[in-house]
C-alpha cells in the first residue's frame, strides 16, 4: 500500500498509556476533526493494552501485569476492554468507535503486540475456523521482555498462519485502518521476522486496506528492504521522550537512516511528545520541551519524512502548539521533501537540505544544538544564492546572505526558490 505521505495522526500512549478508554479516544477524535484535519492530521491510534483491564501503573511502576485480566473471544483474539470501551458490549468490539471516528472523516488505528494471548494458550482456547487451540501454535519460549499478554506464534505449525488471518479479518470488521504491531521491529524474537511477513500477508488478504507499523526501535538499517516491503512504517528508535539528549540523538538516527524514507515507507521516529502528557503515568505535565525544541523536533522529522504523531492530550493543547501543528507549509515537508541529507555539523550547528519532488525548490533546515542562541548565515548552505526565500515557521522572506538568529535548541527552516 504506497502513501503519498507518511500517516499523520494521534496516538494514546504519550498521555494516557494502558489506562486510555472510549471517552479520551471520542474526546481527542474531536478536537482532531474540528482543528486539525483540514492540515493533514487524520489518524486516531488507540496503544497499548486495550484489552486489558489494568487501568493504572502498580505501586513497584509496573503498568504490565502478567496473566492480568483481559477481554478475549472465544476464539483467542483480544478484545477491548469493557470498562474502557463500553461501546464494544455485545461483540461489537471496536466497530462502534471506529464507526464514530470515520463520521468525523478520520481514520482508525490500534495497537498489538506479537502472538496470541498467553492466557488462552493455558485455556487452551479455540482457533477461528480450524479444529486446533491457541496452545498448539504458541511458542511459550517467546515472550516480550518487557510485556507479558503474549506468546510468540510458531511459524512452523499448522494454524499459526489461519490465527494472523483470523485476526487481521476481524479487525478489518471492525474499521481498523492502521494497525501499530509491537515487539516486531528490532526482531529481538527469532521469529519476528517471519511473524511480520505473516501479519503482512493477512493484512493483504483481509477486506481492507490497512497501514502496519511496526516498533519498538531501533530499527535493523540492513533490513530497510525487508520493513519496505511488508510494512508501511518502522521504528527507527526505542521509545522517544520529552528529553532534549534524546532529541539530540535523533540527529544521529535521522543521518543513519537518511536516503531511506519513500513513498514505499518510511522509518518512523516515534511520536511527538509535545502538550499535555503523562496522565496516564500519574505524573500529567506539559512536555519538558520548550516551544523552540517542539519547533526542532517537528522540523527534523518533517524534512525527513517521518510519520507524524500527536502524542498529548489534543483537547489540552496550547494556541501556540496548535499554532506549530498546523504549519500548512512545515507539515507539507511531509510529502514533497525528496533527498533530505545532513550536510554540516559541527558543535553547535547542524544542517539539514532537500527538494521539493515538484517544482525543485530547496528546502535548508538550520539547527542550533547548543543551548545558548546563535547567528548564522545560511548562504553557505543554499545552492540557488540568489533565489528568493521564505523562512517556513515565521513565513517571512528573508534575505539568506543576512545573518540570522537561532535560539538555543531552536532552528530556521528556510525554502529557496
Amino acid at each position: 500500500m504506497d502513501l503519498i505521505r507518511p500517516p499523520m495522526g494521534w496516538n494514546s500512549f504519550d498521555c494516557f498509556g494502558v489506562s486510555v478508554n472510549e471517552a479520551q479516544v471520542r474526546a481527542n477524535a474531536d478536537f482532531m476533526a474540528e482543528n486539525l484535519k483540514d492540515y493533514g492530521w487524520e489518524y486516531v491510534v488507540v496503544d497499548i493494552e486495550w484489552y486489558s483491564y489494568t487501568n493504572q501503573p502498580m505501586p513497584d511502576g509496573q503498568i504490565y501485569v502478567p496473566f492480568g485480566r483481559m477481554e478475549m473471544d472465544e476464539y483467542s483474539r483480544p478484545f477491548p476492554c469493557l470498562t474502557k470501551f463500553p461501546s464494544a458490549a455485545a461483540g461489537e468490539g471496536f466497530g462502534p468507535l471506529a464507526s464514530y471516528v470515520h463520521g468525523l472523516g478520520l481514520k482508525f488505528g490500534i495497537h498489538i503486540m506479537r502472538g496470541i494471548p498467553r492466557i488462552a494458550a493455558h485455556m487452551h482456547s479455540k482457533l477461528w475456523n480450524t479444529e486446533l487451540t491457541a496452545d498448539q501454535i504458541a511458542n511459550p519460549y517467546s515472550i516480550c521482555e518487557w510485556n507479558p499478554d503474549m506468546y510468540g506464534i510458531d511459524p512452523s505449525k499448522p494454524g499459526a498462519q489461519e490465527y494472523y488471518d483470523s485476526l487481521m479479518e476481524l479487525y478489518a470488521g471492525w474499521g481498523v485502518d492502521f494497525i501499530k504491531c509491537d515487539d516486531i521491529c528490532r526482531m529481538d524474537a527469532k521469529s519476528a521476522r517471519i511473524e511480520t511477513e505473516m501479519i503482512h500477508r493477512a493484512i493483504e488478504k483481509c477486506s481492507r486496506d490497512i497501514v502496519l507499523s511496526l516498533s519498538p526501535g531501533p530499527a535493523i538499517l540492513e533490513e530497510c528492504d525487508f520493513y519496505r516491503e511488508n510494512s508501511e512504517m518502522w521504528r527507527v528508535t526505542d521509545d522517544f521522550w520529552d528529553n532534549w539528549d534524546m532529541l539530540r540523538g535523533m540527529f544521529d538516527v535521522c543521518k543513519n537512516w537518511q536516503g531511506k524514507p519513500s513513498d514505499e515507507g518510511f522509518p518512523d521516529c516515534d511520536m511527538l511528545p509535545i502538550g499535555r502528557i503523562g496522565v496516564g503515568f500519574g505524573e500529567e505535565r506539559r512536555t519538558n520541551f520548550s516551544i523552540d525544541e517542539e519547533k526542532t523536533m517537528l522540523t527534523l522529522w518533517s524534512i525527513f519524512r517521518s510519520p507524524l504523531m500527536i502524542g498529548s492530550d489534543m483537547p489540552k493543547l496550547d494556541q501556540e502548539t496548535i499554532n506549530l501543528l498546523t504549519n500548512i507549509q512545515v507539515l507539507r515537508l511531509t510529502e514533497v521533501s525528496m533527498g533530505a541529507r545532513e550536510v554540516y555539523r559541527d558543535n553547535e550547528v547542524i544542517v539539514w537540505r532537500s527538494r521539493d519532488r515538484y517544482d525543485d525548490a530547496e528546502y535548508v533546515a538550520l539547527f542550533n544544538i547548543s543551548t545558548a542562541a546563535t547567528s548564522i548565515c545560511p548562504k553557505p548552505f543554499v545552492s540557488n544564492k540568489d533565489g528568493r526565500a521564505v523562512e517556513l515557521w515565521k513565513g517571512e522572506e528573508i534575505n539568506i546572505k543576512s545573518t540570522e538568529e537561532i535560539p538555543g535548541h531552536g532552528c530556521l527552516l528556510i525554502r529557496v526558490e
